[in-house]
């Protein structure tokens, strides 16, 4: 009888430390690999987002990071009444480029909070909420689609709302 209660209580210690070790190894993995619960896909759609269009379009604006995240063929599609009206990215890109060669231009006026709120990726396609704020205020909601293609992920269109109070 004794033996079996010390097997048991061995058996006891022996499967707490295993899940102890097991949780720790996840820990530690959690930890190094940023949010928890995105996918693989998820976090390498997270990294354009951040690299071409928060920090291409917007914040350091690098017209050439711009042009290794979006797709060739990307616009902007927008309402103007009951048109859709079609911004290309190459006419995008020429005025960043025109906006940071100014020779007055404050690279403050250019910055924004951005966030990503959300990524939804089936296969090789994705789409991503995305927001703006500056000083706090929220400027922008933006809706990006992206296809993954041979040479990675490439952001493919955007639509967005412009938030009446940011003006």
């Amino acid at each position: 009888m004794r033996d079996s209660r010390a097997r048991i209580v061995l058996t006891a210690c022996s499967v707490i430390a295993v899940t102890g070790l097991i949780a720790l190894g996840v820990q530690v993995a959690l930890a190094s690999t940023g949010d928890p619960k995105w996918s693989v896909h998820q976090k390498a759609v997270a990294s354009v987002i951040e690299k071409c269009y928060f920090n291409g379009a917007f914040n350091a604006l690098d017209a050439d990071a711009m042009g290794r995240g979006f797709h060739e063929t990307f616009a902007i599609f927008s309402a103007k009444g009951d048109e859709l009206s079609r911004y290309e990215i190459a006419d995008w890109m020429a005025g960043v480029r025109k906006r940071k060669a100014k020779p007055d231009f404050d690279p403050k006026s250019a910055a924004m909070e951005c966030r990503i709120v959300s990524i939804d990726v089936t296969a090789g396609a994705a789409a991503a909420k995305v927001e703006m704020r500056r000083d706090g205020r929220l400027i922008y909601t933006d809706y990006l689609s992206l296809l993954k293609f041979k040479s990675g992920w490439k952001i493919s269109a955007k639509i967005y709302h412009r938030h009446p109070d940011s003006k």
